[in-house]
């Protein structure tokens, strides 16, 4: 029986090294690669084409949803199955839209990853039963539902630099990870600081690493 293909793109390696782990136990599948990079997950998918790619999010520069875009247009066929130590009701339906076809919790990861990439290989939609039930709900009723987290108001490129900037990037280094100018990194900051609440750079930048640190920060500072 021929084995399914999995690359892993996460920065960490022992995670990296864990999921593998599980997965080169199963008689069904085997992991053909693990990289650290956007960069390196689109050469190594390039080169020997897997069947199923597992991305991680939060990664140390251009981030998952950069290679999930990329993924959607280059590599139509291959499927992504996404994960995050981030809160699924801010990124699951992005990386969906984006093009994932399955989002996991990384501490749920163990627990899940098998189930969730034959599920992803089988051509079905991976996510938690509380995140299906939230979308189905969302679905039946859109105008009962609204947010009542402010972060979850930035839209993609405003929560991709607010997450840089998290890892201590400055504007001009954001610029050039995102092949974006300053002019319109800039701009995203201010967006969102006006949805976020905060008063200030300063009060943007600790909101960042806070969150990039996975503490919760406050909703939105005082008046």
């Amino acid at each position: 029986m021929k084995k399914a293909a999995i690359l892993i793109v996460d920065d960490h390696t022992m995670v990296r090294e864990g999921i593998a782990e599980l997965v080169n136990r199963e008689p069904d599948m085997l992991v053909c690669g693990g990289v650290a990079s956007v960069e390196e997950g689109l050469k190594y998918i390039q080169k020997t084409p897997p069947d199923l790619v597992i991305v991680d999010i939060s990664l140390d520069g251009v981030s998952g949803f950069e290679l999930v875009h990329a993924m959607k247009s280059r590599y139509p066929d291959i499927p992504a199955l996404a994960m995050s130590m981030h809160d699924e009701n801010l990124h699951a339906e992005r990386m969906l839209r984006a093009g994932a076809k399955g989002y996991i919790m990384k501490n749920e990861a163990f627990d899940l990853v098998l189930t969730a990439i034959r599920q992803v290989l089988r051509g079905e939609i991976f996510l938690s039963e509380t995140m299906r039930t939230k979308m189905l709900q969302r679905m039946l009723s859109p105008d009962a539902h609204t947010s009542t987290s402010p972060i979850g108001s930035l839209n993609d490129r405003e929560l991709e630099v607010l997450r840089l900037t998290g890892l201590g990037l400055s504007n001009a280094k954001i610029a050039e990870v995102l092949h974006r100018s300053i002019k319109t990194i800039e701009a995203n900051r201010a967006r969102s600081k006006e949805k976020l609440n905060l008063k200030s750079n300063t009060d943007y930048v600790r909101f960042a690493i806070q969150w990039a640190e996975g503490i919760t920060p406050p909703q939105q500072l005082p008046d």
